[in-house]
């Protein structure tokens, strides 16, 4: 359960309508999740966080799925089961397969396992790498 009110569009002022309008354009969705909703108790900042996601998901150097499965893979690590939940649906509907899903587990699995242990032996940065 959310710790604030989910601003249903019916009820949200016309700062937050707009801002929910452009998602959903921009989406191609008909409607809005719960972290916008949420988001929406603060009209600044919901356009803030909307207009960074804006710009940096937008097409680029890095493919669409690319941004999007790099999103899966913070958010699995940082354990946000709701953001990880949205992202994986959002990389499933631009292409990402069981199989690409699986093996971007692996590698975030591995990541998480080496990080510690670099970090758990202390290991120094390599000059090369500086």
């Amino acid at each position: 359960m959310a710790l604030v009110r989910l601003i249903e569009y019916k009820d949200a002022p016309p700062r937050v309508k707009a801002v929910y309008d452009d998602i959903m354009k921009t989406r191609g969705v008909d409607w809005i999740n719960n972290f916008w909703r949420a988001l929406a108790n603060d009209p600044a900042e919901l356009e803030r966080i909307w207009r960074s996601v804006k710009e940096v998901m937008a097409p680029g150097a890095r493919d669409p799925l690319v941004k999007e499965m790099i999103y899966v893979a913070v958010s699995a690590t940082n354990g946000c089961e709701y953001c990880t939940h949205s992202h994986t649906a959002a990389a499933r509907k631009k292409g990402m397969s069981d199989a690409m899903f699986m093996e971007l587990m692996a590698v975030v699995g591995l990541a998480n396992q080496t990080n510690r242990l670099a970090n758990g032996l202390r290991v120094e940065v390599d000059p090369q790498f500086k």
